[in-house]
């Protein structure tokens, strides 16, 4: 890793679409998809941080911080960015990137950081997103640390919650990956998903 990047791991939406509840904590081939992405994630970062609200719980034997957002009324990813990177910034001072990635997401690739890492330093750019297949990732993405500023004005003072209006005023990379045998961006956002899921996963064996 050319440089420390730390991981904030997104799990504070309303998960409407799977009935309520963490996406997270939902099981795929005996195991939930928080332990998958922990375990992808994890090696790839200096250290990881959780964005959760609520009661946290539910999430405290994973050992790692669980900060909830500051910005209220389930403002959305980017208000739970914002509670990371404030969470990077006064605890790893050292890390000036961070990772962000959501919480329903199993199968993400062991490149993503070095790759993000790579795009954004090679466009100079001051963010970069993951796409495949022709769609983009934004909640998939590399983040200054020091852009929290920004992102704090644009919450709090101008009620900026879509993230391609945020992202909009800044430079971005893009790093692409496959599609093929399947979609390293996968994301289970309803029940019937799991089952799409446990499919690709049977396959991958």
């Amino acid at each position: 890793m050319s440089e420390p990047v730390f991981g904030i791991l997104l799990a504070g939406g309303l998960a409407r679409r799977m009935g309520g509840g963490d996406k997270g904590l939902k099981v795929l081939g005996g195991e939930t998809i928080l332990s998958r992405i922990i375990r992808a994630v994890a090696p790839q970062c200096a250290g990881l941080v959780l964005n959760a609200n609520g009661d946290v719980a539910r999430l405290a034997d994973l050992g790692f911080p669980i900060v909830p957002d500051d910005v209220p009324d389930f403002a959305g990813p980017l208000a739970g960015i914002l509670a990371g990177l404030d969470w990077i910034a006064e605890h790893h001072p050292e890390c000036t990137c961070a990772v962000s990635v959501p919480t329903d997401t199993p199968f993400l690739p062991a490149d993503l950081v070095v790759r993000l890492l790579e795009a954004r330093s090679e466009a100079k750019a001051d963010i970069a997103i993951a796409t495949s297949g022709g769609s983009t990732h934004p909640v998939v993405a590399l983040w200054p640390v020091a852009i929290r500023q920004d992102l704090r004005k644009a919450l709090v003072d101008e009620h900026i919650h879509k993230m391609g209006f945020f992202i909009d005023r800044h430079k971005v990379a893009h790093a692409d990956w496959p599609v093929e045998p399947y979609d390293p961006f996968f994301n289970a956002n309803e029940p019937e998903d799991i089952a799409q899921a446990e499919k690709i996963l049977a396959e991958r064996l």
